[in-house]
């Protein structure tokens, strides 16, 4: 009886383990085109280093609002989406926490706010 026991135990196992291992390949998503370089004026580019900021500035807790001083690089992956992998210069502004569309923001250059950063969105 025990060993019938050890076998039934076996025999459920089995299926558990292929379906634990398929749906770990679900998490894989398929390169069809490898990060390429792509123009940083494209306007898929803008948008998504636009709403990567509006993000950016949301999280910070500086009360001040970072802005894109320079786009370094940016590139283009395609999976199932298109990917981008942008890197930027940004620097504090002298607008405040919360931003208004209708301000007009300055760097921060000759300040002891002064404060830039690298940064990478995917």
């Amino acid at each position: 009886m025990p060993r019938c026991r050890w076998l039934s135990l076996l025999l459920l196992t089995i299926p558990l383990a292929l379906v634990a291992r398929k749906d770990s390949n679900k998490n894989e998503t398929a390169v069809l085109r490898k990060l390429k370089p792509i123009n940083a004026s494209n306007a898929n580019v803008k948008q998504c280093l636009w709403f990567a900021m509006q993000e950016y500035n949301k999280e910070s807790e500086d009360k001040y609002v970072f802005l894109v001083v320079k786009t370094l690089q940016a590139q283009l992956q395609v999976t199932n989406r298109l990917e981008y992998l942008i890197d930027v210069e940004i620097a504090r502004s002298d607008c405040r926490k919360p931003f208004s569309t209708n301000e007009i923001c300055a760097i921060q250059e000759n300040s002891k706010l002064k404060k830039k950063l690298s940064c990478r969105f995917w």
